[in-house]
């Protein structure tokens, strides 16, 4: 959630409008506006009005007091009507204020004024290439024809036993998996960040804290009769984990990483990426949450991006990283880096992580706070970024160690893994 208190001066506000408008979110800014005008106005009659009451009650009893009667019923009388016209703005106050705190929950965050503009994906920018495309003497396949072809992936049953964008691992996919996700969880605690193990299903007053309610909830899996909603990525039950909470400033930076199951509806993918690993409703991910000072906020999201980056060298993908334009970025997210691997027999890039400051957006929602030296309390900044999405890094490595006849060279994946 953004600062309200942007909204109070023009400077702020403008701020605020300018990064709705570089997002291309024109309805929003126009509501907003609308709406805080509303309650800008609201306010200062009410201000207005309860100052002149108390100026007039003391009136009121200078006149009692020098036995002015007629004056004394004369101001009474002007005072009903201020006391009317109060009782009416209250209870047209709390309508105004439920649409302003509504839209204020549905604003997006004002982006980093390093965020190149854009309509959408196409227009990311390119910051760093590792790696050459790699060169093939044969036809080469896509990770779910080897998949199918060498049953490794059972993709008919995943549909019979859950519908579709769901799948079975066989024996030596599921291994593989958990093999990665142990170099991922060892790869990261090398870098200092702390393993957890955390709860699938959330409480809706988490997914508001990362930003997922109130705007997008149609797209996650939610159990009503229990309030509880499965998680859409380990970055929820992580950073809740400090929600309401107060932390000393020697504790920062508080590095934290899991390997998750993660859940989504993908309602907005419909006929996107049908076949494969690539978009289904299920998919497990090893997760990087940082929080952080603010003043060091930039310098740890950077350190984030390379610490995902490490597991792409370590596997020898080539990959490069986008910074997103403003017609890309999450809602929650002020900037954002992308990796993306190449795949091979795809024939095209693929996001695996995305690595995002979000400064002090999700900590307002969460109420995530640090004493600082001078013993005032602050709002962190939270980073997070995927470290990675494990079932697409299977499909990469299925896709780069292909024989030519189909197969994959499990050797060598086995010697990356050692390496």
């Amino acid at each position: 959630m953004i600062d309200h208190q942007l909204l109070k001066t023009d400077e702020g506000f403008e701020r605020v409008l300018q990064s709705l408008a570089k997002r291309g979110d024109t309805a929003s800014a126009a509501d907003l506006k609308e709406a805080a005008e509303k309650r800008r106005l609201m306010i200062r009659e009410v201000e207005a009005l309860s100052n002149e009451r108390n100026v007039q009650s003391k009136k009121l009893g200078e006149l009692k007091a020098q036995g002015k009667q007629a004056e004394f019923d004369a101001l009474r009388e002007t005072m009903k009507d201020v006391a009317d016209r109060l009782k009416a703005l209250k209870e047209e106050e709390a309508p105004i204020e439920e649409r302003f705190q509504n839209l204020l929950a549905r604003l997006p965050n004002i982006l980093d004024e390093k965020v190149p503009a854009g309509k959408d994906e196409t227009e990311n920018v390119v910051v760093r290439t590792v790696g050459e495309i790699p060169q093939f003497d044969f036809e080469v396949k896509p990770h779910y024809e080897i998949a199918e072809s060498q049953s490794l992936v059972d993709f008919e049953r995943g549909v019979k036993i859950s519908g579709a964008r769901f799948y079975v691992y066989n024996e030596q996919i599921a291994r593989l998996e958990r093999q990665l996700a142990n170099l991922m969880l060892d790869l990261h605690a090398e870098a200092g960040y702390k393993e957890r193990m955390v709860p699938l299903l959330v409480k809706d007053e988490c997914m508001f804290g990362t930003g997922q309610f109130p705007k997008f909830n149609d797209e996650y899996y939610r159990m009503e009769k229990d309030g509880l909603s499965l998680i859409p990525t380990g970055e929820v039950p992580l950073t809740n984990l400090y929600a309401d909470e107060i932390l000393n400033a020697a504790e920062l930076p508080i590095k934290l990483t899991a390997f998750t199951p993660c859940f989504r509806r993908e309602a907005g993918s419909a006929g996107k990426d049908t076949r494969g690993l690539v978009r289904v409703h299920q998919f497990n991910k090893v997760e990087l949450v940082k929080f952080v000072r603010p003043e060091e906020s930039e310098k740890e999201w950077i350190s984030l991006t390379h610490d995902a980056e490490r597991v792409l060298q370590k596997l020898g993908l080539t990959y490069r990283v986008l910074s997103l334009c403003s017609g890309d970025m999450g809602f929650t997210s002020s900037i954002t880096y992308d990796l993306e691997i190449y795949m091979p027999g795809l024939k095209r890039w693929l996001e695996i992580s995305s690595c995002s400051n979000f400064k002090d957006f999700q900590a307002r929602r969460a109420k995530i706070r640090y004493k600082n030296e001078a013993g005032k309390n602050e709002y962190v900044h939270t980073i997070n970024g995927s470290g990675v999405a494990a079932g697409r890094l299977v499909a990469a490595l299925l896709e780069y160690h292909q024989t030519p006849f189909g197969k994959v060279d499990w050797r060598a994946i086995e010697a990356k893994l050692k390496s």
